[in-house]
């Protein structure tokens, strides 16, 4: 899934057509990397497939910094809240790269979209955000929507359906930590150290071979295997460049729907390649989990610009 920039956006820089393009190649980009992440999740264990994307994502981001906006724009006055933001993105990673060697790829990303039910729910005892009855009806409709794809009790559940869950759950959680960051810090900043705190905490995995071999790091046997591994890192970077100009050229109300479109390229990859056929109660909870979050999104961006239009009014003169 995708971080969502909060920034306010200038009035000069709103190109929502453009923004709407770019935001579905990044979605594109990345529904490509999970296929790949998927293929040679076959091989090399989900520690070591985390470690690569984000070393060679390195690549674009640090390229986009330098051409781009000539700078490396590395300096923090908030370290913790970087290495809270990169514990909660790591961790929706690996669920995620999980979850596609667990589950048909379409499976997998249906259920990860249910990211915004989770973000809503989190935002209140953690962001202190008021949620009506409107967006508490968007999340439990979410649910059903859950239900319908995971369908427990029917015995076709599988536990495995757990780790897109739990992913989302991490989503929502590092969704939270990059409002808060997205005040005093630049998008791209908060890309660099997450994108650091990730390649290191996927070290930590090296170790576990050593228990078990499936978790055992691999050295690519052919130069395929290896730019393979490369790609993935680099379609990783080029996807966030796009998914974070996008959010700079258009509101969030604008770009942020579109990321539901991975739904239909994950429908379309999984067919394509790897010969999945999304069942009904997929396509059904599917839909309706998109239709609650993109109804969640409205909702907030609607209250977003009352909020802002408040601020905005000056205060009654005070009377002598």
């Amino acid at each position: 899934m995708t971080a969502q920039p909060k920034t306010p956006i200038p009035h000069a820089a709103d190109r929502p057509i453009f923004a709407i393009l770019l935001m579905n190649l990044a979605v594109l980009i990345f529904t490509s990397m999970d296929g790949l992440v998927k293929h040679v999740s076959e091989v090399y264990p989900t520690g070591q497939v985390v470690f690569v994307r984000n070393l060679f994502a390195f690549l674009p981001l640090i390229s986009y910094m330098l051409v781009v906006e000539k700078r490396l724009q590395l300096r923090t006055t908030r370290p913790w809240g970087h290495v809270w933001r990169g514990a909660a993105g790591v961790s929706a990673m690996f669920c995620y790269f999980l979850s596609y060697k667990l589950l048909p790829l379409s499976d997998a990303i249906a259920l990860g979209l249910s990211g915004p039910i989770f973000l809503t729910i989190l935002s209140v005892p953690l962001l202190g955000e008021k949620v009506g009855w409107r967006r508490w009806s968007a999340v439990t409709v979410g649910f059903i929507g859950v239900l319908i794809m995971t369908r427990p009790g029917s015995g076709v559940f599988d536990l495995a359906a757990l780790v897109p869950l739990l992913a989302s759950v991490f989503y929502a959680l590092a969704m939270v930590s990059i409002r808060r960051l997205a005040a005093t810090e630049p998008p791209t900043t908060i890309v660099f150290y997450f994108t650091l705190f990730a390649t290191a905490a996927a070290l930590f995995t090296l170790p576990l071979g050593a228990l078990d071999a499936d978790l055992a790091w691999r050295w690519p046997q052919s130069l395929n295997e290896l730019g393979l591994l490369v790609l993935i890192g680099i379609m990783g970077g080029a996807a966030q460049i796009a998914l974070t100009t996008a959010f700079r050229r258009a509101s969030v109300s604008v770009v942020a729907p579109f990321d539901y479109m991975a739904l239909v390229y994950g429908f379309l990859i999984g067919f394509v390649i790897f010969g999945e056929r999304p069942d009904r109660y997929l396509i059904v909870g599917g839909t309706v989990v998109v239709a609650s979050g993109i109804y969640i999104i409205h909702r907030e961006t609607l209250l977003a610009r009352q909020r802002r239009r408040a601020a905005s009014v000056p205060s009654m003169p005070v009377t002598q």
